[in-house]
């Protein structure tokens, strides 16, 4: 499956790099390094897309 989607990247007090889809409720993914971060939400998106399908949510909202 091929997802399109803006992410939100940001670094925490702690020096993490934390990577948000807004586009999908509650997926949330992190990295030691800013090229990590984005790498480590595939995962975070496949379980959250396939949490919300099984719950008969929505996949995506709208977000800005």
């Amino acid at each position: 499956m091929n997802f399109t989607a803006t992410a939100a990247i940001d670094r925490d007090e702690n020096g993490i790099w934390i990577v948000e889809y807004p586009s999908i409720p509650g997926c949330v993914s992190h990295g030691d390094t800013k090229p990590e971060a984005p790498s480590n939400i595939r995962e975070a998106i496949r379980m959250c897309l396939e949490v919300r399908a099984e719950r008969g949510l929505p996949l995506t909202v709208e977000s800005q």
